[in-house]
């Protein structure tokens, strides 16, 4: 029996009380996989600050002014002080997300202040800001119960949040910190109806005329049948990307039917940026999902795709460097990363396949930016490939 829009609007409800919309296959997510995320969580607290940079520790996003890279304008905003920084490349950004019931935002507003959806800066001081930690550690459950509602918001009612992530105010922020292109990333989440953000995404782009500063993505979903015909649609209209979420359009990156979809974007010319690794997040019954293990077969199958890995694995960073010292077509982006973790990844993976990103309105794009320079601080090769050398090579720009 088909949905209806009531009945699916009622179970969303619950799923999100709930906070999950689904159960566990035992055969693809196991007890050992849930010891060891519980285990990676407490082993990070207790290392953080003990690595070779110290602690790095600030009150919210406005804290990093402390940093000898920022400092805060006359307006209280968060300002990049390098002189010399190269022309860095965000390449995991978003814009504000409206879908289902939600009234559609003025991507082309300007707004007082950016409220980011994990907003440290919300209150002063701002929240404690631990950049040794993967960057979700550091806020309080009512923060990520709030995250919870306001992807409700963005289902239904509309979020004020969600308004301020337009496109005047991420490049705001870019020339603030020094980003001078960022690839715009939606994601397609399966739903009934109101699921077009790619092509949102890139009408407010061309009318922004910032076609040379945000760089258009794509996202298609596994169970579309027209998945193929959209990608080569969107890669007619300049797409770069294809934005694949296996938590959050909840399915397996393995599966027969994702095999597709990267065959075509082999034949496209199309990157795969891929949520990669439990962020902690997300519901509990995703995280079957996003283990690393999954992410494997294409690598292996599709040697001449190019596949980014976002979050460097996210929480499952051990499991996801062997697989970038493995294959040579998958890329760590590294947005949530602590600073222990993005010198182990240069050290132990190379600065030739990293990628700087912000997931942008989540985060301040200062917060991954800060990692960077403390630990890229007199190595200006390094910098210059994780900042910009690495995505230009990637996407060709």
């Amino acid at each position: 029996m088909m949905m209806t829009r009531r009945t699916f609007l009622e179970k969303l409800l619950l799923a999100a009380a709930a906070g999950a919309t689904g159960c566990v296959d035992g055969d693809r997510y196991t007890d050992e996989d849930v010891a060891g995320l519980a285990a990676q969580r407490a082993r990070e607290k207790e290392l953080s600050g003990t690595g070779p940079f110290g602690v790095h520790r600030y009150r919210g996003y406005r804290g990093l002014a402390e940093l000898p890279w920022f400092e805060l304008d006359g307006n209280g905003n968060l300002r990049c002080t390098v002189e010399d920084l190269p022309p860095a490349f965000d390449t995991h950004a978003h814009l504000g997300m409206s879908l289902l019931l939600a009234p559609e935002i003025d991507l082309q507003a300007r707004t007082e202040r950016v409220r980011h959806l994990l907003d440290c800066d919300g209150e002063d001081p701002g929240c404690e800001l631990d950049l040794d930690v993967y960057v979700n550690a550091n806020f309080t459950p009512a923060d990520l119960r709030s995250l919870q509602w306001g992807a409700v918001a963005q289902l239904l009612w509309g979020s004020s949040a969600a308004a301020t992530h337009t496109i005047p105010n991420l490049l705001d922020e870019m020339d603030a910190t020094g980003v001078q292109r960022a690839l715009v990333l939606p994601i397609a989440f399966g739903l009934p109806f109101g699921d077009d953000l790619t092509e949102r995404f890139m009408q407010a782009i061309r009318l922004a005329q910032a076609e040379a500063r945000l760089m258009p993505g794509a996202s298609v979903h596994h169970g579309d049948p027209e998945a193929v015909e959209k990608l080569e649609r969107y890669a007619r209209a300049g797409a770069r990307a294809v934005k694949l979420h296996p938590a959050g359009q909840r399915f397996y990156p393995d599966s027969d039917d994702a095999m597709e979809i990267y065959e075509a974007c082999g034949r496209l010319g199309l990157v795969v940026f891929f949520h990669a690794g439990r962020a902690g997040i997300e519901p509990e019954y995703t995280h079957q999902f996003t283990v690393m293990r999954n992410y494997e077969a294409m690598l292996r199958r599709f040697p001449d795709v190019q596949f980014v890995l976002g979050h460097a694995g996210a929480r499952d960073f051990a499991d996801a460097v062997p697989l970038a010292r493995k294959y040579p077509n998958a890329w760590m982006e590294i947005h949530g990363q602590g600073v222990t973790r993005l010198h182990e990844l240069i050290e132990t993976v190379g600065s030739d396949r990293l990628l700087f990103g912000t997931d942008w309105p989540f985060y301040h794009l200062a917060a991954t930016l800060a990692k960077v320079l403390i630990v890229t601080e007199g190595r200006p090769d390094v910098r210059y490939a994780i900042l910009r050398g690495n995505a230009d090579r990637l996407f060709g720009a």
